[in-house]
């Protein structure tokens, strides 16, 4: 059963990864319309790796429950850590391509805020 379960959760990260690339391709064409190329690209890049970042803390959370609770072994354990690792590389480092930061700095607005409110 828990077999399914985890089955289930990964298909669910999949999915989500390919209508990440589906809606933000489908977002991009419709902003064909738009003379700001700059823009169009910024946009695209950022729709799907939003997708991407989504689908890849679904795999992360497949991959616990079947670490914890299927095959609970050093070894399985040690897998997970180093899939956890890459995928956490990987989600900062789409985090900094979609917003242009790191996840711990503030958003541009807020900052330009501050100084304006001062």
């Amino acid at each position: 059963m828990l077999h399914g379960i985890v089955r289930a959760i990964e298909w669910s990260g999949i999915i989500i990864i390919v209508l990440g690339l589906v809606l933000g391709t489908l977002r991009f064409i419709w902003q064909l319309r738009t003379p700001d190329v700059h823009d169009r690209f910024r946009n695209y890049r950022a729709d799907i790796g939003r997708g991407i970042l989504l689908g890849l803390e679904v795999l992360v959370a497949a991959d616990i429950i079947a670490t914890v609770a299927i095959e609970p072994s050093l070894e399985s354990l040690a897998l997970l850590a180093v899939i956890v690792i890459i995928r956490t590389f990987l989600s900062l480092s789409l985090e900094v391509e979609v917003s242009g930061r790191w996840p711990w700095q503030q958003p541009h607005d807020e900052v330009r805020d501050r100084k304006q409110s001062r």
